[in-house]
């Protein structure tokens, strides 16, 4: 029987089925190639992921602990800030207080002030009404004896007759006064 040629290439070679020499070949460098990796791969790749998922687990833990110090710090300075702020509040209103103290403590120096130069001025007027009062009843007094001199045609020269003219005069005139002012 003659096989034609493409019969006996297709019985030759099968290009579906490999040869089993292929396959076993295959199936050998397959399970070395497993071993090796399973040996040799595959525990680094396990160690490089374990050290990489510490260091990532460290990671976090630093943030997480760096972010616990920072809100730690940040309420330690809000708490700074609002002690530091009712102390300025505090020393505002102490010094609020001191300003209103020494403003009252001024006002009454300046009150009392005013009363010792109220009190110093009424002294001072009285005295120089006491010593007008004493010239003008001088002045009336020698003014009384000339006119009375005058009037009487004898001479009141003589000192304690002159006092007592013009000592009895002004009497009078105090009492006249005294009455006109009462009468009114």
């Amino acid at each position: 029987m003659l096989k034609t040629q493409v019969e006996l290439l297709a019985e030759a070679h099968n290009p579906i089925m490999p040869d089993w020499s292929e396959v076993i070949l295959g199936i050998v460098a397959f399970l070395i190639l497993l071993f090796i990796l399973k040996k040799y791969v595959v525990p680094r790749f396990e160690k490089a992921y374990e050290e990489r998922a510490q260091k990532i687990e460290g990671g976090i833990e630093k943030a997480e602990k760096a972010q616990a110090e920072a809100e730690k710090a940040l309420s330690e300075y809000k708490a700074q800030l609002a002690d530091a702020r009712s102390e300025a509040a505090k020393i505002r209103d102490d010094a609020r207080l001191e300003a209103e103290q020494i403003k009252a403590e001024l006002r009454e120096q300046a009150e009392s002030e005013s009363q010792r130069i109220v009190a110093q001025g009424h002294a001072q007027l009285q005295a120089q009404k006491a010593q007008i009062v004493a010239e003008l009843r001088a002045e009336m007094g020698r003014n009384a004896v000339e006119l009375a001199g005058r009037i009487v045609g004898e001479s009141l020269e003589d000192e304690a007759r002159r006092r007592g003219t013009v000592d009895r005069f002004l009497a009078e005139l105090d009492t006249a006064g005294a009455t006109n002012g009462a009468g009114k």
